[in-house]
């Protein structure tokens, strides 16, 4: 799911080399995959709802990256203080920081939310499988970006594999409320994509770190009171499993894996990250049949296929029009914008 923020100015051996930029977004993937298990294995040991789920994760991610950055020795950058996003105004930096704050707030709920009401697998799928899509026609709407007859098509595969998955669905695995659930958490990261976007544009883009702590320090104080009124605390006969499962879901799938992907995308091309980041479902749904039992019919296969089909199909397209200059390697283009947080 493409970014967009202005990357931030790194000196060249900050950089690295493209094997291990790969590695990154892989470990990433595969660790952001496993996210939606956690979570259901947590709705099946307690009480705890989506809202306080989200609150928790962003408080604990938040608390970690905080002491990450406390306790790594500070780096030279070729990056002048007054070019640093965090020294600019925090007025003209708000709107983003706000809106991705809210936008990653909705998306992350929503998505718990689709993975207690109708499984993991077709709640991931569908969450990131929609994504790119509606960033692709967001982007063509709001901002002018064209879309392309390759990307149209890759647009209208995925309008097919997601009726494929729903309609298709005769023995009733897939539930629609889990399914607009899944599509609400696409639409607040497609929202808070295309704001980065736009405010990269404007010369008010973030820091990919320093987007991604604001973010989730207003995303939690936006979830405090609703997550209150769900209730904070979980009550469970297995207090010990939930506690560690909420640890890994807070350090493993957030404080290590956001890094990891930033790592990654900083000099990989955005198009093939896309591609890269297919792990994250494809993992989520093995471990949805192998480790929570769910089922996969024949029309949940089908959706999925080209619902993965179609988020390649708009890589490719991006590929196509967007390919380094010659002599240039791959990574160091243009300035590739870095957006905000993926759904899982």
């Amino acid at each position: 799911m493409s970014r967009t923020v202005a990357e931030p100015v790194l000196p060249t051996d900050a950089r690295l080399p493209v094997r291990r930029g790969l590695a990154c977004l892989a470990a990433a993937g595969a660790a952001w995959g496993t996210t939606g298990a956690a979570v259901d294995i947590v709705h099946r040991s307690s009480d705890l709802g989506p809202l306080a789920l989200s609150f928790w994760r962003y408080v604990g991610g938040l608390a970690l990256l905080l002491a990450a950055r406390a306790l790594r020795r500070p780096r030279r950058t070729t990056a002048t203080p007054a070019a640093s996003p965090e020294r600019r105004p925090l007025r003209r930096r708000l709107p983003l920081l706000a809106g991705t704050g809210l936008g990653l707030a909705v998306l992350q709920t929503a998505y718990f939310a689709a993975v207690q009401a109708t499984g993991l697998a077709v709640a991931t799928i569908v969450t990131l499988g929609s994504g790119p899509v509606l960033i692709a026609v967001g982007g063509r709407l709001l901002l002018g970006e064209p879309i392309g007859r390759r990307g149209a098509v890759a647009v209208l595969g995925a309008l097919t594999g997601l009726a494929a998955l729903v309609l298709g669905d005769q023995a009733g695995t897939v539930r629609p409320s889990g399914v607009w659930l899944s599509l609400l958490s696409a639409a607040g990261y497609a929202v808070a994509t295309l704001l980065a976007r736009w405010t990269g544009r404007h010369g008010t883009g973030e820091a990919p770190y320093g987007l991604t702590v604001w973010s989730f320090a207003i995303g939690a104080a936006l979830l405090l009171p609703f997550a209150r009124h769900e209730g904070l605390l979980p009550h469970t006969g297995h207090p010990v499993r939930v506690l560690l499962l909420m640890a890994y879901v807070a350090a493993v799938t957030t404080a290590l894996a956001y890094p990891l992907y930033f790592a990654g995308a900083a000099v990989v091309r955005a198009a093939t990250a896309a591609v890269v980041m297919l792990i994250e479902p494809v993992s989520a749904t093995v471990l949805a049949v192998t480790l929570l039992g769910e089922r996969l019919t024949t029309a949940t296969v089908a959706g999925t296929l080209l619902l993965l089909s179609a988020v390649a199909g708009l890589a490719l397209a991006e590929s196509r029009g967007t390919a380094p200059a010659p002599g240039r390697p791959a990574g160091q283009g243009l300035a590739r914008p870095a957006g905000p947080a993926r759904p899982a």
